[in-house]
């Protein structure tokens, strides 16, 4: 299993957005940006896919939208040069359409909140490029991880072969508790960012290394 630590962006300017993605440039395999608006959660940020054209031939940039409605923001991001959409469940009217057109811009993903449970999916799981678990209340950064997210974790792992993705409260403790319930993709937002980057990232490499060596 190939094990991918993906730097997240949770901010409400450019600037911010901007000065962040080229921290990372250097080093990540693909950056994860927070589209929020404000109607899934109390929280806003920069909802303009515009300036992102810039760097999205360089990198892969996945979308992590919570959002009403995320079906409505695929087309301007594609058009920006995202290439994987991640959609909330919550607040999806039509979890097969938003799927379906999805597919035909890149690769796909469902996130389920920290209180939502996997009956909420309501597609085959297969037809997903990757689902995507929060380990914190979808909407803000530098949340507390809580382990009672991990059992849907464990529980889909045991069932489907598909990429799973953990958001929230990943640093280098978290990060082994997330791998070894079954994740193999973790977007880490405030652990990064704290210090320099790119040794933070080599942290969180290592943290994966370790256990692997210790089995």
């Amino acid at each position: 299993m190939e094990y991918r630590i993906i730097p997240g962006i949770l901010e409400k300017d450019w600037a911010s957005i901007e000065l962040k993605i080229q921290q990372v440039l250097p080093f990540a395999k693909a950056i994860h940006i927070d589209l929020i608006d404000g109607k899934f959660a109390p929280n806003t940020t920069f909802l303009d896919p515009e300036p992102f054209k810039k760097y999205t031939e360089n990198i892969p940039f996945e979308l992590h939208m919570m959002v009403e409605e995320p079906i409505n923001f695929l087309k301007p991001w594609a058009d920006a040069g995202f290439s994987r959409f991640i959609g909330h469940v919550e607040k999806m009217s039509d979890q097969a359409e938003f799927v379906a057109k999805a597919q035909l811009l890149g690769e796909v993903g469902l996130g389920l909140d920290q209180d939502s449970q996997l009956d909420k999916v309501k597609v085959p799981i297969l037809d997903l490029d990757v689902m995507l678990f929060m380990t914190v209340k979808a909407g803000f950064s530098g949340n507390e991880f809580k382990e009672k997210n991990l059992e849907k974790i464990k529980t889909l792992r045991d069932k489907f072969p598909i990429p799973i993705e953990v958001d929230g409260g990943i640093n280098d403790k978290t990060i082994l508790q997330a791998k070894q319930s079954g994740a193999d993709r973790f977007v880490a937002t405030s652990f990064i960012f704290k210090e320099k980057p790119e040794e933070q990232y080599k942290i969180l490499q290592e943290a994966l290394l370790k256990k692997d060596e210790g089995r």
